[in-house]
């Protein structure tokens, strides 16, 4: 099927507001999701949320209908025909403004970067997905079938090298704030690709050409669509500036880092052979007794006397969990704190 032109199809002229309209849908359920993950990043939530599954299943969804856009995009840029000097301009900016990303989460999160995030991925995606704007729409839904499927069928140790961890065909996750491999996630961007190329012709993308926001609401968000880059690269140090504040006034919340060291603290008293009910009543119990001698959330690393107190909780704990020894005091279940 033919990419339209200007004059073929009504909704391929100009933008289209329900698509503008969609990427602040998309902008806001970004930040949304952000904000979770600085809540729990400063300690402001018992845990992260962000991290959680359905967490991450709601950033796997934010981000595959960022691309989905995108490749919707692509085919209304270039109804015409190909137009180089905007392919340029556009990559040069989503470009550098992903090369940005990168230098600023290397100095502030050196140990989990962000090398391939949703900007790089959009960025070189772009550039791929230009031949299937214009090559048949059944060889790029094949394509995008084959993409969103390869990291379950080509996975191979040789590709976890960092040099190719981008593509997404390794059996390594890198550890890192945001990674967005090629492999599966350019199918989604060629999926948007052959749903544009199929819908925009018809009634469909009619609808969707004669129609425009009303109101302040929608158009305040219409606005946010058209200025997403912008907004994306302002919108996460604002809010670590703002919820940085909030901790300095409030402190972390006392139940911080609880279920992360009692899912750790399990996990290493069962590798020493430990049983696994044993091993979670004393780290609960271990939890708790930290809190009530006070090495619970000190904010620095224990002192050699402060490091065998807290050993000797420990065993006391596992101890009176595996019922060898009576505990100095039973635990009770308040409210596990940091």
């Amino acid at each position: 099927m033919a990419v339209p032109s200007p004059s073929a199809s009504r909704p391929t002229t100009g933008r289209l507001d329900a698509l503008d309209l969609a990427r602040g849908a998309a902008l806001a359920a970004m930040a949304a999701y952000h904000s979770l993950w600085d809540l729990g990043f400063l300690q402001l939530t018992p845990e992260n949320y962000a991290l959680t599954p359905p967490g991450r299943l709601a950033a796997h969804g934010i981000a595959g209908s960022f691309l989905l856009l995108v490749g919707i995009g692509l085919v209304l840029a270039h109804r015409g025909g190909l137009r180089p000097r905007a392919v340029l301009g556009r990559f040069a900016r989503i470009g550098g403004a992903a090369a940005l990303i990168t230098v600023a989460t290397a100095y502030a999160f050196p140990q989990s970067y962000i090398f391939f995030g949703i900007l790089h991925c959009i960025a070189v995606g772009s550039l791929l997905g230009l031949p299937f704007v214009f090559a048949p729409v059944a060889v790029t839904a094949l394509a995008a079938v084959a993409v969103l499927l390869a990291p379950s069928l080509v996975a191979h140790p040789v590709l976890d090298l960092p040099a190719l961890l981008f593509l997404g065909l390794g059996r390594t996750v890198p550890d890192t704030n945001d990674w967005v491999p090629l492999c599966p996630w350019f199918g989604v961007i060629l999926a948007g690709i052959a749903l544009a190329r199929l819908g925009l012709p018809g009634r469909i993308g009619e609808r969707l050409g004669r129609w425009r926001a009303q109101g302040r609401f929608l158009r305040g968000a219409l606005f946010a669509g058209r200025h997403s880059l912008a907004i994306y690269l302002l919108h996460q140090p604002i809010l670590l500036a703002l919820f940085s504040g909030l901790v300095t006034l409030s402190g972390p919340h006392p139940d911080a880092g609880a279920a992360q060291f009692r899912a750790s603290y399990a996990v290493d008293c069962t590798r020493a052979g430990g049983g696994a009910e044993s091993c979670r009543t004393a780290a609960r119990c271990t939890q708790h007794a930290l809190r009530r001698e006070g090495l619970w959330g000190l904010g620095a690393p224990y002192s050699a006397e402060q490091r065998a107190r807290a050993q000797g909780l420990s065993q006391a704990c596992y101890q009176a969990a595996e019922g060898t020894e009576p505990p100095s005091e039973p635990p009770s279940e308040p409210a596990l704190g940091r």
